[in-house]
């Protein structure tokens, strides 16, 4: 994966995008654990940073090939812009295997060369971004994502380009996809063990990080099983901000995500505001406990759409009774109506499954 040479007279949607992007400054000297280099060590560290100067302009150092990033990589090297951060180039990286695809490209394992730190590097085309016209998307992916501190949400630190590729610097979320361990599993076991269990974990997890979110006027948008990751101690990521918003005023019209987590309002093309991470949530639950998701219909998308707006659920008798409540009570039509993310963490199947429902650390139990 070489490295092809910036041409600055080069002006394209791709960069256009980015180049009102303001990331969070200089970056700074990584400081893992003793125990460990791994990227995933270093999250979560420090106050959240703010939404409000993501659209100020980047001014000269817009250029291919200069970047913007924060937090867990060093600022010794060569390289800096004005402001004193630092301006990433791929032979700052050594890159090992390719640990997933996407449609625009490849996630690599990293390693900067000067401070042996640990990474994911995201590397997208920029032809086939256009020919998408999905400039805006990536755009937004790394105007909110870079933003964002918390232990269940995957780090940005920073990105580059050059004439062909955008790459981005991600913390390293050493166990992957939660849907591959979905697939492996089929589904999570609702039988009681004598350590935390595993659905609830996640879950409350899950509900500590929309709630983060939210705080900050984001909208994920997109939850769902392939968007979700594990790091190195089985701690939950959640990644993949393409579909995210920052909508301080909280109404949205337009439809995005994946078809068998959309709630009614977007199936029905309805505005929308925040409670479509709690559907999804609800959705999220359901296919951990079952294995499919709730509306899913194989004669169709027109026939899962009309399930979806409809709310044609069905619990199976194998899900407790408390997990179906949970389930049914984000799975409301109303979007007003869902459990809101305080009462999610404090519902009798989390407490039951959870010790500290406000502060779910790393998942050390079985599921057997």
């Amino acid at each position: 994966m070489p490295g092809a040479k910036a041409n600055p007279s080069e002006v394209d949607s791709i960069t256009a995008a980015l180049g009102n992007v303001r990331l969070n400054g200089a970056i700074k000297k990584p400081t893992p654990p003793s125990s460990s280099k791994h990227g995933n060590t270093s999250t979560a560290s420090g106050a959240p940073m703010g939404l409000s100067h993501s659209s100020q302009k980047r001014g000269d150092d817009s250029n291919h090939g200069q970047s913007r990033g924060g937090g867990g990589l060093s600022s010794r090297s060569r390289g800096t812009t004005e402001r004193g951060e630092r301006v990433w180039k791929l032979s700052d990286f050594d890159v090992g295997k390719a640990l997933g695809k996407g449609k625009f490209g490849h996630v690599y394992l990293a390693r900067e060369r000067e401070s042996g730190f640990i990474c994911g590097l995201k590397v997208m085309f920029k032809e086939e971004m256009r020919k998408h016209k999905v400039e805006k998307q990536l755009r937004r992916e790394v105007e909110i994502q870079t933003h964002l501190r918390h232990p269940n949400i995957l780090r940005l630190y920073g990105y580059f380009h050059d004439e062909k590729r955008i790459y981005l610097i991600l913390e390293y979320a050493a166990q992957g996809e939660m849907f591959k361990l979905l697939q492996k599993k089929i589904r999570f076991s609702e039988a009681e063990a004598a350590n935390v269990g595993i659905r609830g974990f996640y879950i409350a997890q899950m509900a500590n990080a929309l709630k983060y979110l939210h705080s900050k006027h984001v909208i994920h948008r997109d939850i769902k099983p392939e968007n979700l990751l594990l790091d190195t101690e089985g701690r939950l990521k959640i990644a993949d901000f393409g579909w995210s918003v920052h909508s301080p005023n909280n109404r949205r019209q337009t439809q995005c995500g994946t078809l068998d987590y959309l709630p009614p309002e977007m199936v029905e093309s309805r505005d929308h505001n925040e409670t479509v991470d709690l559907w999804s949530l609800g959705v999220l639950t359901y296919e951990f406990l079952v294995g499919i998701p709730p509306f899913e219909d194989l004669r169709g998308e027109k026939a899962t759409y009309i399930r979806i707006a409809k709310v044609d659920l069905h619990i199976p008798p194998f899900v407790s009774p408390e997990a179906g409540d949970l389930i049914k009570k984000l799975l409301q039509y109303d979007g007003a109506k869902r459990l809101p993310l305080d009462k999610v963490l404090t519902h009798p199947w989390i407490v039951k499954h959870v010790d500290d429902p406000m502060n779910p650390g790393p998942y050390r139990g079985s599921d057997k």
